[in-house]
């Protein structure tokens, strides 16, 4: 059973073992050991502190927005 009581927030950790276990999927190599299923190992990568979150660079008030037309 996964302890989720030290995460902050359950949705967060949800989406980040969610995006993780498509990772794994697709054949990257997992940072925990152990048998279990795909979504076990994402969980407990997350909860581990193996996979962290990034956040996108802000961007600065006032700057323009850039795109590609």
């Amino acid at each position: 059973m996964i302890d989720r009581d030290c995460l902050p927030n359950a949705f967060e950790f949800v989406v980040l073992s969610g995006l993780r276990v498509r990772q794994l999927i697709q054949g990257c190599v997992p940072r925990v050991p152990g048998e279990h299923k795909l979504i076990v190992t994402a969980q407990h990568e997350v909860l581990s502190g193996k996979v962290a979150k990034l956040e996108p660079q802000e961007q600065a008030a006032g700057d323009p927005v850039t795109t590609t037309d």
